[in-house]
């Protein structure tokens, strides 16, 4: 276990510490990484035994699906279907804090997705975080904390509940706004807020009908 200090301006000392977590996530190691909103704890998304040890370390139900992060929308397109109400989504509020759920590609396993044939996408808004996509591409975007306790606001927060189950913990200081993100169901142009975060409703429907 490590934790290595970073910060929002990508100096070279951030750099080499984004690449050591790029690896240990390319070798099916866990990585804590800061976000826009709370910590996340991340995983390669098609390594099915490194998202296994994700679950079991989050104690979090196998049937409760994951969230992936994605640095930009070409890599939307490698994991989910776009639609133009997503393409809509993504350039109104992208990065930022939304999750958008939408029907998955064949490629993503399983078990990211609990079975389902919908997967949730976010391109957070955080330089670290996505420097970070962009070395080991799409990573389960899921918070930093045991199931059902509070989010980690801190990287001491997500050690005291992960230990050395997590390889590298990158440290940006307290973390963006403290609040999850909003997360929003798209279905045959059909709109549902599974979890209502900074961004609204009425924010979305504006993007999708105005």
């Amino acid at each position: 276990m490590r934790i290595l200090k970073c910060n929002s301006v990508l100096d070279q000392a951030t750099l080499d510490a984004i690449q050591i977590a790029a690896d240990d996530i390319q070798a099916g190691e866990l990585v804590v990484y800061p976000t826009d909103t709370v910590y996340g704890i991340g995983a390669n998304i098609f390594d099915q035994v490194a998202v296994k040890k994700l679950f079991v370390a989050k104690n979090r139900p196998f049937d409760m699906p994951l969230s992936v992060a994605v640095a930009d929308k070409n890599m939307v397109e490698q994991i989910a279907i776009m639609t133009k109400p997503v393409e809509k989504l993504i350039d109104a509020f992208l990065p930022g804090p939304l999750t958008i759920i939408t029907k998955k590609n064949p490629n993503v396993p399983d078990i990211v997705t609990s079975m389902s044939n919908k997967v949730g996408i976010r391109i957070p808004n955080d330089p670290l975080d996505l420097e970070l996509i962009k070395r080991t591409g799409p990573i389960v975007a899921t918070s930093a904390n045991l199931h059902s306790k509070p989010d980690a606001l801190t990287v001491e927060e997500a050690v005291a509940d992960f230990g050395d189950k997590v390889s590298t913990y990158l440290d940006e200081g307290p973390c963006g706004t403290g609040h999850p993100s909003t997360i929003v169901w798209i279905s045959d142009n059909q709109i549902e807020i599974i979890r209502q975060g900074d961004i609204t409703k009425k924010q979305i429907e504006d993007a999708l009908y105005a």
